[in-house]
Order: C-alpha cells, then sequence, then structure tokens
C-alpha cells in the first residue's frame, strides 16, 4: 500500500507542474534557469521548467502526503525530487539539442519518478525492483494520461 501513496505523490507533484502550465500559461512562468545558456549556446533547462511548477508542485503535494497519512517532509521530498529529475532530464535534452516539447520516451518520465522514489522508498522498505517498477509504472500512467489530455484538448501534444 504504501508504495501505492508513494507513487501517488510523484503523479501528484507532476501533475501540479503541468496543471500550472495548462491553467497560467506563461504568468508567472518564470524559467528555473533565469534564461541562463551554457558554452553550446542552449539553455541551461528551457522555457518549461518554472519556479512555478517547483512551487506547485510543493504546495500540492505536501498537502496530498498528509492526506494519505505520510509525514509532510515526504511530500516536501518526493516534490523537490520529481522537479529535480525533471530539470535534469531537460538538461539532457537540451545537450541533446532536442526542444522542449520533443518527446523522449523513458527520459521524460523516469527522473522525475526514479528519483523521488530512490530518495523516499527505501526508508519505506521499498526494494530497488519495487522502485523500479513503480518508476514503469509511472511511465505508463504519464503517455496514457498525456493522450487523454491531448484528447480534451489540455496538452499540445499526445506524449
Amino acid at each position: 500500500m504504501i508504495a501505492w501513496k508513494l507513487l501517488g505523490l510523484v503523479i501528484v507533484a507532476n501533475g501540479a507542474a503541468l496543471a500550472g502550465q495548462t491553467l497560467c500559461g506563461s504568468r508567472c512562468a518564470w524559467p528555473l534557469d533565469f534564461g541562463l545558456k551554457l558554452g553550446d549556446g542552449r539553455r541551461l533547462f528551457g522555457d518549461h521548467k518554472t519556479i512555478r511548477g517547483v512551487t506547485l508542485a510543493m504546495a500540492c503535494t505536501i498537502p496530498a502526503a498528509l492526506l494519505l497519512g505520510l509525514p509532510a517532509e515526504i511530500g516536501a521530498s518526493i516534490a523537490l525530487a520529481a522537479m529535480a529529475g525533471d530539470a535534469a532530464a531537460s538538461f539532457v535534452k537540451r545537450r541533446l539539442g532536442l526542444a522542449g516539447g520533443d518527446m523522449a520516451i523513458g527520459l521524460d518520465q523516469l527522473p522525475e519518478s526514479l528519483l523521488p522514489l530512490a530518495i523516499v522508498g527505501p526508508a519505506y522498505g521499498l526494494t530497488w525492483t519495487g522502485i523500479l517498477g513503480l518508476s514503469l509504472a509511472f511511465l505508463a500512467f504519464e503517455l496514457a494520461a498525456s493522450r487523454l489530455l491531448y484528447r480534451l484538448h489540455l496538452r499540445n501534444h499526445p506524449y
């Protein structure tokens, strides 16, 4: 049961950031990298990684953790680690020359689920096999949810 609660918090953290983008557009979308470009001329993270996204992830995941009977610190840890994993994936995508919004199955989902589960999972007895399994479940959920949100005109791409 705890594994599914932790996975739910990962979904909340990532969903909150996406909801902010969908509901707010460019309002308060201050880039996490402040527009910093590296020596390759590309942005550190890009426009889709925002302070608003991190803030919303924290604001939604902490209360969700409390509702699930977990400490606020677990919600905060999952939110921050999910956003760090998402930013790391974006960093890699920029270095590979992929534009924001380009699909990279696995790279777009695994870091934002694997990192938070790897950080909090062992404290709840999750094995590495269990953590990897939950991350793969997150990948499948994200791909299915993304297609649904696209059909509902809440996403610009079906991925």
